[in-house]
């Protein structure tokens, strides 16, 4: 699994501590987790970023996606990952039955085989609360009803770690040769009222892309004005138009990288699944936009497109970055999928329906090509650092 992550400062999403435990929480994170690569799932107001699968009435509330009527479903993300450590405030009804499905398909039929269920259920006659429905149990019995409760778990190739308000109670490796290892995350409503906050995910099995010393594994494209040179452990870019180019090809990923404009307003993007760049074809391929800048005061009116858009697809949903400042961008391409948050905070969620072509700019492309790194025009003056990916397990 792969990221793409650019910092943009922290101030609008900066996270208060906790009040009392049943209190709403504010669904948000601190600088310090945004630095370490969370992001929310769930951004406190809405389900941007979830499709249910099936007509349950999901609802937000109080900062909380909450569900009580209807038959068994989930409400699942729209982007899937593989390798990753997932925090969720849960609270059920005495009696209820929920659970958070891990890896699993929109549809799954069997969750000890199509995905893995961590079961949120004091009365199952097998598998309780804090066990892999079908795959496991934990290592002590544990209540999950009630009061709100937190799981935190990790899934790492085939190692499964779940803690319950900090405890460790299960750890788990699945020998099976089927075992999956991407999927979807759903949160379930089997019977009762069940609530979710705080709903966040930190990719791992992350690769550096940039080594911090020198630009190995990256080519100049040639024929552009752009400088490209390392500086304080960062990839500094001055001057355009030019575009910095990874040798290697990337198809389904997931990338992180930290960014800061030096200037007001400047423009300047990452393409990804790019054609290679030649003196006359610089760069042809999807583009997650920088430009932190908005229509008056309002945010949710971005020029340009804004930060963390798919450039002329998908305009990002909020500008929450701000010029002069380090911000952190997280990208997840898979299929004709495409996700992107900044400061960890959830901005574009587009499929690509357009029919299929080797050029990004004029259809949906699957096949793998480079990311790229671009100088804008004149005022260009940015530096990147940071820069990891992930693939995921079946991707080219």
């Amino acid at each position: 699994m792969l990221r793409l992550l650019l910092l943009c400062g922290f101030s609008l999403f900066a996270g208060a501590a906790h009040a009392d435990d049943d209190a709403p929480r504010n669904n948000r994170l601190t600088p310090e987790e945004v630095a370490d690569g969370w992001i929310q799932l769930f951004d406190g107001e809405t389900t941007f970023g979830w499709k249910a699968n099936n007509e349950i009435p999901w609802k937000v509330a109080d900062g909380t996606i909450r569900a009580g009527e209807g038959p068994p479903g989930l409400l699942v993300t729209t982007t899937e990952f593989a390798d990753y450590e997932l925090k969720c405030d849960f609270r059920l009804e005495p009696g209820g039955n929920s659970g958070i499905f891990l890896r699993t398909g929109f549809q799954p039929a069997d969750p000890s085989r199509d995905c893995y269920e961590l079961n949120v259920c004091d009365s199952h006659p097998t598998f309780k609360t804090g066990s892999l429905v079908g795959v496991a149990q934990p290592v002590k019995a544990v209540t999950g009803e009630g009061a709100w409760k937190t799981f935190h778990v990790r899934l790492l190739g085939n190692r499964i770690t779940v803690k319950l308000d900090g405890d460790e109670i299960l750890d788990f490796k699945d020998e099976r040769p089927a075992a999956r290892r991407t999927g979807f995350i759903g949160l379930q409503k089997n019977a009762g009222t069940v609530e979710f906050r705080n709903v966040c995910l930190r990719p791992l099995s992350t690769a550096p892309l940039f080594n911090g010393k020198d630009l190995t594994g990256w080519r100049i494209v040639p024929g552009g004005a752009s400088r490209f040179e390392v500086v304080d452990e960062t990839i500094h870019v001055v001057n355009g138009r030019g575009y910095l180019e990874t040798e290697r090809a990337f198809g389904d990923f997931l990338l992180q990288a930290d960014c800061r404009t030096n200037g007001r307003h400047l423009n300047s993007g990452i393409f990804f699944r790019a054609i290679p760049g030649t003196e006359s074809n610089p760069a042809d391929g999807y583009e997650c936009q920088i430009r932190h800048e908005w229509m008056g005061d309002d945010r949710t009116k971005p020029v340009d497109f804004g930060t963390g858009a798919i450039y002329r697809r998908a305009a990002a949903r909020k500008v929450v970055s701000n010029d002069g400042e380090w911000c952190t961008l997280t990208v997840a391409a898979r299929g004709s999928h495409f996700s992107v948050w900044v400061n960890g905070f959830p901005v574009t969620d587009w499929t690509d329906t357009r029919a299929p072509h080797d050029n990004p700019r004029q259809g949906l492309r699957l096949a793998p090509g480079q990311i790229s790194l671009q100088g804008h025009d004149p005022t260009t003056d940015l530096n990147f650092r940071n820069l990891r990916i992930a693939g995921y397990p079946d991707a080219p």
